[in-house]
């Protein structure tokens, strides 16, 4: 795997003495009031009650109450990530683990990219435990989000205090936005440093994390809707999909992309497998990306398509291998063109 590294060009921002994360390249809040604030939650049926806290805190100790936090966590635990979507119907891609996992495989793999995890304002993580239910999560803007069932909140009090936090009547005088470039109070940029076409981007670190604490996307495979839950039909779907060559031992691969109709993510993926059985050479490794795209954002391409589709179909398949003995010798992987998708948006904002 290429290293990630953070970029060294950037100078940290600051609202008084509130130091911000290096992706906040602009911002028009105001310096909010570090400490936490603690809501009391009810459990619906078997659920049980809980205290809900936000901690906000300067992110020159973000690191330290983050630990702290994770201490709480029992030892087997359920990782959780939220990242700003490429999707076109969609702001926030939720990851969940489809099945627990021990805290101590979560956190190595925490503590291997936390630099770059604390410093990205489009992408969230944590990690929840149902016995007890205990939930840790560092969202986007990099408040510490901790729910505990009601008998824990002395313990997670004793700890905020311990770190020199106080309960506080309210962090943020109004939400933090919620990482849209287009807000006129936040303007975000990239973190991870982009010498050349090998560097690793954002979505590679997302592919490493899906693949360490086997994620999932939350989403109803077998149906297509937005995200007020408004059924879309048939749809445009681009995706980009890993594969190594069938006669090599790794050292050669492609990047192959996609251009497809379909009515959801499972018959999208079932194109997909379809469209690989006409490429043998190929062996598919994984799923890079696969994202819903509105019309008018389809390439050149397919302006042919009408607006209106009633039935799935692949539209168009391209194969970008790398390797040194591929076309063009490029001798290693290079982070593929995402086409008119563009960078992906903000995650979502913690609670006041």
């Amino acid at each position: 795997m290429r290293e990630f590294r953070l970029r060294e060009d950037l100078d940290r921002g600051a609202l008084g003495a509130y130091q911000l994360p290096l992706g906040v390249e602009q911002t028009s809040l105001s310096e909010p009031e570090q400490g936490y604030t603690v809501r009391f939650q009810e459990g619906n049926d078997d659920e049980v009650d809980t205290y809900v806290f936000h901690v906000v805190v300067s992110h020159d100790r973000l690191k330290a109450v983050v630990d702290a936090a994770f201490n709480l966590l029992p030892k087997e635990v359920t990782p959780v990530v939220e990242i700003g979507s490429r999707d076109a119907y969609r702001t926030v891609d939720i990851y969940l683990g489809e099945e627990p996992m021990p805290l101590v495989e979560f956190l190595r793999t925490w503590y291997e990219f936390e630099e770059l995890l604390i410093e990205d304002v489009t992408i969230g993580c944590g990690a929840n435990a149902e016995d007890p239910w205990v939930d840790v999560f560092v969202d986007s803007w990099k408040g510490v989000l901790i729910s505990v069932p009601t008998e824990m909140r002395d313990e997670v009090e004793r700890m905020l205090e311990a770190q020199g936090l106080r309960e506080v009547q309210q962090t943020w005088d109004e939400t933090p936005p919620e990482g849209s470039v287009d807000d006129e109070s936040l303007v975000t940029r990239d973190v991870l440093e982009m010498v050349d076409d090998h560097s690793p981007d954002l979505d590679e670190l997302l592919l490493v994390l899906r693949e360490r604490w086997m994620l999932e996307l939350n989403v109803d495979r077998e149906t297509n809707v937005d995200e007020a839950g408004k059924h879309l039909g048939m749809t445009l779907w681009h995706a980009i999909i890993l594969a190594t060559a069938a006669d090599s031992d790794g050292e050669r691969g492609a990047y192959i992309t996609a251009w497809m109709t379909a009515g959801s993510l499972a018959q999208a993926e079932e194109l997909l497998e379809d469209a690989l059985v006409d490429h043998p050479e190929w062996v598919f490794e994984s799923v890079y990306t696969i994202d819903r795209v509105a019309f008018d954002d389809r390439p050149p391409s397919l302006s042919h398509l009408p607006p209106t589709r009633r039935r799935a179909a692949m539209h168009e398949i391209t194969i970008e291998p790398w390797g040194e003995e591929s076309q063009g010798g490029r001798g290693d992987r290079g982070t593929p063109d995402k086409g008119p998708l563009g960078p992906r948006g903000g995650g979502g904002a913690g609670d006041n």
